[in-house]
């Protein structure tokens, strides 16, 4: 019998914000993982990278203000950096997890790229804010140089487009291993975003939003379960309010009328619900499950977490 094919996309809880921090928490996150592995799924993991992406864009752009002799980093690399520093410390921890489990199985990091639409209109509108707090004059020589600034409480800060996930262009070697029964860790903080020219891959000034990368990975993969895991056990309408009420079930009709009504917070839960949704599609036998890095087991489990359906 088919193993049930599930994708996992990890919040920032999963991954701490520090070197330190990223270790002791890929370390617990190994443990949830493992859980679900002992369990019999074929797991592939998605994961965020937003203070990670950021630290290593300040680091460069830092470096090139004290060296100018060196040219600047593109934020495509940016992000391949942190699939790779991300990836290390994930895919090791995992299996060393399995292996103190008496589990032998190979855990791989992808370096992946998705394809990104060139006339999507987050290009004409970015606003994602990346990198270091910048003085006025600093943000002045960012746009000289073609970049989008904005202002923000705390200064002046960069700020890229985020546009929406088309292609992954190494589905099939994610596809091969996990046929395979491997663990597969791709996709990471959205991918790093390129355009295709021709037969080349030129990469993109963006970030792709994580949870609708994991979200096309979970599609491209024909995964049974797209599991979301975030901050939350459930998701809560009037979320914060005293009226607040957490839900079990989600339809994806249900979730349709709440977006409009403007429950689901942008940039936060609203990815993922859209990314649950889209996952979805017109599918009767599909799922996604939000929840908690900890309840995740209990939620596959049925104990816990929302489950969005058709």
């Amino acid at each position: 019998m088919r193993k049930k094919r599930i994708v996992i996309a990890l919040g920032h809880e999963a991954l701490g914000t520090t070197l330190p921090e990223q270790k002791i928490a890929t370390g617990k996150t190994a443990k949830a993982v493992a859980d679900l592995i002992e369990s019999d799924y074929q797991v592939v993991i998605s994961h965020s990278n937003g203070p990670q992406v950021g630290m290593i864009h300040t680091a460069m752009s830092e470096f090139c203000r004290l060296y100018p002799e060196y040219t600047k980093t593109p934020m495509s690399v940016c992000s391949a950096m942190s699939q790779g520093y991300i990836g290390y410390d994930l895919q090791n921890a995992i299996r060393t997890e399995l292996l103190n489990r008496g589990i032998y199985k190979t855990v791989s990091t992808i370096l992946t790229q998705v394809c990104v639409d060139p006339y999507d209109e987050a290009f004409y509108h970015p606003s994602k804010i990346i990198g270091r707090v910048m003085t006025k004059e600093e943000a002045l020589e960012e746009e000289k140089k073609g970049n989008h600034v904005v202002e923000t409480s705390q200064g002046y800060r960069r700020i890229v487009a985020a546009p929406k996930p088309m292609n992954i262009v190494e589905i099939d070697a994610i596809r091969t291993l996990s046929d395979a029964d491997q663990v597969v860790i791709a996709c990471g903080g959205g991918g790093i975003p390129v355009l295709t020219q021709n037969n080349n891959l030129k990469g993109a000034s963006a970030v792709i939003e994580k949870d609708l990368a994991a979200g096309k990975l979970a599609q491209m993969l024909n995964a049974d379960m797209f599991v979301i895991l975030t901050g939350e056990e459930k998701v809560c309408l009037n979320y914060k309010k005293p009226d607040q009420k957490a839900l079990n079930v989600l339809t994806v009709s249900e979730a349709g009328a709440y977006i409009e009504e403007g429950q689901f917070e942008e940039g936060t839960i609203l990815p993922k619900i859209q990314a649950a949704v889209e996952f979805i599609g017109d599918s009767a036998v599909k799922t996604a499950i939000i929840t908690k890095l900890d309840k995740s087991k209990e939620a596959l489990e049925g104990t816990t977490g929302t489950v969005i359906r058709k």
